[in-house]
């Protein structure tokens, strides 16, 4: 299957956003707003272009994900919300690819970790721990399994600790 990823371009807004209300639609663990929180997020400080990727299968977009900045202590890295992959092409390694290429692009801009709210049976097989291992902890209350951390340069989360500061957009409807 030729799936190619690359950074997000303007005239994808519609479609992306499509993509990703569809992707979380029937999701048990979601609030169902991630689509908005990508428009949202898009407008935000925190917003890193080069981290808001799009998979396109025969020229269409099937999947996305974005990054955007954290702080956590005195270091920034980012936060990995949302991976989202078209429900009929889930489960063909998309989601895979997408988590792989961002991690190498955000090592390659200088981002030394990524953090993840996410299932915590998926996202350890990118490398991903509980959060609480590094000294990493949510602003808010979540089960300790799905909120997760990776290092994506050696030792990137050495010496990180403290309360992850989220871009406000997070938090507003």
């Amino acid at each position: 299957m030729g799936i190619a990823i690359r950074q997000e371009e303007i005239e994808d807004v519609t479609e992306v956003y499509r993509v990703v209300q569809k992707a979380f639609e029937n999701a048990d663990y979601s609030d169902h707003d991630e689509h908005h929180l990508v428009n949202r997020l898009r407008n935000s400080t925190k917003f890193i272009p080069e981290l808001s990727l799009v998979a396109e299968y025969e020229d269409k977009i099937v999947g996305y994900i974005l990054f955007t900045e954290i702080k956590v202590g005195d270091r920034v890295l980012v936060a990995l919300a949302p991976v989202a992959v078209r429900p009929d092409m889930q489960s063909k390694g998309i989601g895979k690819q997408l988590i792989t290429e961002g991690h190498q692009i955000a090592a390659r801009l200088g981002y030394q970790g990524s953090v993840v709210l996410g299932h915590e049976k998926y996202y350890p097989r990118f490398g991903y721990k509980k959060a609480s291992l590094y000294g990493i902890q949510a602003p808010f209350d979540v089960p300790e399994d799905s909120f997760m951390a990776v290092a994506l340069t050696d030792g990137g989360l050495s010496g990180v600790h403290g309360v992850v500061e989220y871009a406000k957009e997070f938090f507003e409807k």
